[in-house]
């Protein structure tokens, strides 16, 4: 089967894309608004953009829930990505959900927060990392935003890192996104195969 660009519309290209692309790593990201607003949404369209400086980049689409995200950080100028594991799963769900924008998706899903070293925006105390972000910038890519933020302070909990500065993937037990469902990282394996 064969789809091309006029095909487009007659088709659920969201669901073929989206199942094509995985598994997709889940930025957890929170912010601050001016007022002292704690925000938090995952964001399942989320990479490295450069080792150097170091940026994160993550994809803002539409809709209220998100604009909420979006608007702090292009008041407050900053960000944390936190990394979901495993046990933090059904605590980031429930950060998914179109909240209003006073609402406290930390006290909704119960998660404690902890001060950041550099910037406004709180942390997921108990996510295993958390990297503390300063915006780049915000490019308008079709209706999405992709927004690029330079790593300024990178945490790890002790049981996630490895000598050498490494981090332990069976121990950080890393989600990711699939079409419509979840999936647990947890098999690793090397190339090429014997």
């Amino acid at each position: 089967m064969r789809i091309e660009k006029s095909q487009f519309a007659e088709r659920n290209m969201s669901k073929l894309v989206k199942g094509a692309v995985v598994p997709r790593p889940i930025a957890w990201v929170s912010t601050i608004s001016k007022q002292g607003e704690r925000n938090l949404a995952p964001f399942s369209f989320f990479t490295v953009a450069s080792m150097d400086p170091i940026t994160l980049c993550f994809s803002v689409g539409g809709g209220d829930r998100q604009k909420d995200t979006l608007q702090n950080i292009e008041e407050t100028k900053d960000f944390v990505i936190n990394i979901v594991s495993k046990p933090l799963a059904n605590q980031m769900y429930e950060t998914s959900k179109n909240f209003d924008a006073p609402i406290d998706e930390f006290t909704e899903a119960g998660l404690a927060s902890a001060k950041s070293r550099f910037v406004h925006s709180p942390l997921v105390k108990d996510a295993p990392i958390q990297m503390e972000c300063e915006l780049d910038r915000v490019v308008e890519v079709g209706t999405n935003r992709l927004v690029l933020g330079k790593l300024v302070c990178y945490h790890i909990k002790e049981e996630v890192y490895m000598y050498g500065d490494k981090v332990n993937p069976e121990k950080l037990e890393v989600i990711g996104r699939m079409a419509g469902d979840y999936t647990l990282i947890n098999n690793f394996f090397p190339l090429p195969e014997q």
